[in-house]
């Protein structure tokens, strides 16, 4: 099975949900939730979907769920 690499910095309790591509598989993304209970993982998580639209099933957090740079695998 291929699967892709996404590398996402995150700024929560940001005051609006964006995400923006800064390079080959790079993003930043601003999201409102709080880094507490991983919930900001969830948004970040949901957000990529919109944005690649991808379903929620096919993004992994692998690496970083505790951190701001988080490392997504696309199933």
């Amino acid at each position: 099975m291929d699967s892709s690499w996404i590398s996402v910095k995150v700024h929560p309790n940001a005051g609006r949900d964006v995400l923006i591509g800064i390079g080959p598989g790079r993003f930043e993304a601003w999201v409102r939730a709080k880094p507490v209970q991983g919930d900001a993982n969830e948004a970040v998580t949901s957000l990529l979907s919109r944005g690649l639209r991808l379903p929620r099933g096919r993004l992994k957090l692998v690496k970083g769920s505790r951190g701001r740079q988080k490392v997504f695998r696309i199933l």
